[in-house]
């Protein structure tokens, strides 16, 4: 089978030819607010569309939408002296889910060998209870990291 260009790929039917181009032109709209907009909003807002005259921004959160609206008369005028047919701009907020990052450190925190003795005897003097059950498991698993 000949290897072909990702274009005659593109452009083998009118469907696949209609989603090439609205995705250029996307790009080209998400390049020009990349140009004008703050490094730090346009790492958490980007182009959504262009429908009817109204040019769609996703923002990550309310306040980077609060942000970016601040800016939208700036943007509107930027992109109408480009030649866009862009006659209003709305911000929607779409928030995206993250996985939760480990705190850094925690699995690694060590406790020096004078506050494990002091635990240790500690938990010694106290009654039988979950705080004396936590401290002695404490212990065990700093004596084991050492």
């Amino acid at each position: 089978m000949p290897a072909h260009k990702i274009d005659f790929y593109l452009n083998s039917s009118n469907s696949l030819r209609q989603l090439a181009n609205e995705a250029r032109r996307i790009a080209e709209l998400q390049r020009v607010f990349l140009e004008i907009a703050p490094q730090a909003l346009t790492q958490a807002c980007c182009v959504k569309q262009l429908r009817a005259g109204t040019l769609f921004l996703l923002a990550e959160n309310a306040a980077i939408a609060a942000k970016v609206k601040q800016l939208l008369p700036r943007l509107l005028t930027f992109y109408q002296k480009l030649g866009w047919q862009v006659t209003s701009i709305r911000v929607e907020v779409q928030v995206k889910e993250t996985a939760p990052q480990p705190v850094a450190g925690c699995a690694r925190a060590r406790l020096s060998i004078e506050t494990i003795d002091n635990l240790e005897r500690l938990a010694a003097g106290l009654e039988d209870s979950p705080l004396k059950q936590a401290l002695t498991k404490l212990v065990a698993h700093q004596r084991g990291k050492s």
